[in-house]
């Protein structure tokens, strides 16, 4: 049984998230050398000196091709903001991204592998652990997304870097596009539209708006009905399509679309540091804000 404490252990020693942390260990048994050295295969794991650390700062970038057929979406995490607006840890992420985008790798551990663009004889890996070693913080290349579209490629990055939005877009404008990727940014939707949700992800919304109308004294047969009129709302919030458009709430982004002869064929939203947890005594001092 992977245990709480094996997981915090192995994040611990690796700097790697929770997530990851539990699924190597799922699959080496518990074994935490082992697990450590698959984080590593993956790049998941920090260089040596830094792996106590966590790195939950850093920046989202993008980029498109100028063709926009091709566009690319990447978060690389630093330890503290500081680092995140260092000018060569923010060239070295432009750099990455580009990589991304023009030689397609399969996933990070292909990325790492692969010679730099940008560093003639060294692979991206070799070029991040120098990185580390000039900056001084811990520093991983988190996720990334790549794009190519039969339509046009947008980007949108918000913030410095704090929230990154990708979207390929059919038989639409430029303009449209950077609207649907202002659109992710601010209302957030997981989803392009309904038949994407998952059907367990539905049925438990609607055991919870069922539960909320009998607690609101309702009948079974009307608080089934009123299930079936709330449950617009939820696919609303989640659902792009269904989402009422920021700019002009008296439309849905779907009418929006149609309206412009486009389709919306699918989109990626990266906030910075989403899922990970942030160094042990910045947390504790948040909870000790709450407190008092």
């Amino acid at each position: 049984m992977i245990t709480a404490e094996l997981v915090k252990d192995l994040r611990e020693k690796t700097g790697a998230g929770m997530m990851d942390c539990k699924k190597v260990l799922t699959e080496t048994n518990g074994d935490m050398e082992k697990a450590i050295e698959l984080l590593r295969e993956r790049g998941i794991a920090k260089a040596a000196k830094k792996s106590d650390r966590i790195a939950a700062e850093g920046i989202v970038a993008a980029y498109v091709t100028p063709d926009q057929k091709i566009g690319a979406l990447v978060e690389v995490n630093a330890e503290t903001d500081f680092v995140a607006k260092n000018a060569d840890f923010r060239n070295f992420v432009s750099d990455v991204v580009e990589q991304i985008a023009t030689k397609n790798p399969a996933n990070v551990e292909d990325l790492l592998e692969q010679e730099s663009i940008k560093v003639s004889g060294k692979t991206v890996k070799e070029v991040l652990t120098d990185k580390i070693a000039t900056i001084g913080e811990n520093m991983s290349i988190r996720r990334f997304v790549r794009f190519e579209s039969n339509g046009l490629v947008e980007s949108y990055i918000h913030g410095d870097g704090k929230i990154g939005v990708l979207v390929d877009l059919a038989k639409g404008e430029s303009s449209l596009a950077k609207d649907i990727c202002m659109q992710v940014a601010a209302a957030r939707p997981e989803y392009l539209n309904r038949q994407e949700v998952p059907q367990d992800k539905v049925q438990k919304e609607m055991e919870i708006l069922k539960a909320q109308a009998m607690n609101e004294g309702k009948p079974a047969q009307i608080a089934e009905k009123m299930v079936q009129g709330r449950i617009g709302k939820f696919y609303g919030e989640i659902c792009l399509l269904e989402q009422a458009f920021v700019k002009d709430p008296e439309i849905k982004v779907e009418k929006l679309v149609e309206s412009k002869g486009a389709q919306v064929v699918r989109f990626t939203r990266f906030e910075k540091g989403e899922g990970l947890e942030k160094r042990e005594e910045n947390f504790a001092e948040e909870v000790m804000k709450q407190i008092h």
